[in-house]
């Protein structure tokens, strides 16, 4: 896996890139402020770029600024935003439309390396890999919001995890279901959310993001 890091903080970008390394992945570019992170995406074309929010010089949302402007410009590079910080004006910009290959993760609710390593690979992969809190607080600032009344607490619960990118059998294992069980949550989430039948990785991304446009 080759990655381009965009963060400002020195300890944190060293530290991050060096754990990356030391897996076996390859850093192929490593900035400090979000003007730089374009020109380096598109030097190394990397399979994924990881990329703080508040970054210099205002330290208030360029990097994700920067991350839709990705988005755009390189579509088939993954992108996973990686802060400490909820921004809802941009994230849903960030989520909506095509929403292969997209993560959002907080610092401070990542406590284990690997669990890191694994979501950055499911999003260079094409994956989705989305923090619980940044979708309750994407859904609550959406205007389509009420549409997920229909929903019962238990299939919010399991919208939560898919958000997470949990295949059925990990979802079942973290509900302590059945992947039957599963399935049939899933389905009423797909029906309730009017999802028609499709690629089935498509409308889980969806059932996550089709009401943050």
């Amino acid at each position: 896996m080759r990655i381009v890091i965009a963060e400002d903080n020195a300890i944190l970008r060293d530290g991050l890139a060096q754990l990356l390394i030391e897996r076996g992945h390859e850093v192929v570019a490593i900035v400090g402020d979000a003007t730089s992170l374009g020109p380096a995406v598109a030097e190394h074309l990397p399979d994924v770029a990881v990329v703080d929010i508040r970054m210099p010089p205002t330290f208030t949302d360029e990097g994700l600024v920067e991350a839709v402007a990705l988005r755009r410009r390189f579509p088939d590079v993954g992108v996973l935003v990686f802060s400490q910080w909820v921004e809802t004006r941009y994230a849903a910009e960030l989520l909506a439309g095509r929403a292969a290959g997209v993560g959002y993760l907080l610092k401070d609710r990542v406590a284990d390396v690997g669990e890191f390593v694994d979501a950055l690979q499911r999003v260079a992969a094409g994956g989705t890999a989305l923090d619980p809190e940044v979708v309750t607080q994407l859904i609550g600032s959406s205007r389509k919001a009420k549409a997920l009344d229909a929903l019962t607490p238990r299939e919010r619960e399991v919208l939560g995890l898919m958000a997470q990118g949990l295949s059925n059998a990990a979802l079942a294992a973290s509900l302590q279901v059945t992947e039957r069980a599963v399935e049939k949550h899933i389905g009423n989430i797909f029906t309730k959310l009017d999802l028609p039948p499709s690629d089935g990785h498509h409308r889980r991304v969806l059932a996550v993001l089709r009401y943050l446009e």
